[in-house]
């Protein structure tokens, strides 16, 4: 039975990186995380998605999150992979690859975060090891889990929407609200439930009621 869930203080551990030993707790320090996970390195998706990863550096920095990788890979290997990261990445933009990569060639840290399929038989490589799942953490600086997100690998990441929930799940820790089906940074959230409507005369003047336990509001933040 899994035991991570929402909520959850995110697992600690010690593990080399292709940017040195990787203390997890330590290296979060008061930073968000999105903590990704690939089943190997020279995979064809997960090349796009590091690529891609490069390319939004600066969206990343401007909410406080850090960034790191897993692959079940041993540190060589990562290296090597990193050039052909930067190669495709190139063809669309400058790339460079500025965050760490956890070495994971024993899947200690893949078992950790349950990040292994034991129940899929089809999801083993040729000597019998399990594939590491295509995971996605994004933990906060109290070094909670608060969302984990699970891709086949045959899907590319969309990390349009990761960066989408990142900005929900701040804006709600910020202003006691939540954020209304495809939301997008700068449409009109939703009024937490556990708001009184005395409160939210307050806190957000001028709101719509739709009904008693729906209420909107524009929401202005820098």
């Amino acid at each position: 039975m899994p035991t991570l869930r929402l909520g959850a203080i995110a697992p600690d551990f010690q593990a080399d990186s292709t940017e040195g030993t990787i203390r997890f707790h330590e290296w979060i320090g008061n930073s968000w995380v999105m903590f990704f996970s690939h089943p190997g390195d020279f995979t064809p998706v997960c090349t796009t998605e590091l690529a891609d990863i490069s390319h939004r550096a600066p969206q990343f920095v401007q909410r406080n999150v850090k960034v790191i990788g897993i692959s079940a890979d041993a540190l060589q290997e990562h290296y090597d992979w990193i050039d052909d990261i930067i190669e495709i990445g190139n063809k669309t933009a400058p790339t460079c690859v500025e965050y760490p990569i956890i070495a994971d060639p024993t899947r200690e840290v893949s078992k950790l975060y349950e990040m292994l399929d034991e129940s899929d038989n089809s999801n083993v490589s040729a000597d019998d090891e399990m594939y590491t799942i295509r995971t996605v953490f994004i933990i906060d600086p109290k070094k909670r889990i608060r969302t984990m997100m699970l891709y086949p690998a045959t899907v590319g990441r969309d990390f349009d929407e990761i960066i989408r929930v990142i900005d929900s799940l701040q804006l709600g820790d910020q202003h006691r609200i939540t954020t209304p089906a495809n939301w997008k940074k700068g449409d009109d959230v939703i009024i937490h439930p556990a708001v009184t409507d005395q409160e939210a005369d307050t806190l957000f003047p001028g709101y719509i009621t739709h009904k008693p336990y729906l209420r909107t509001t524009p929401l202005k933040v820098a």
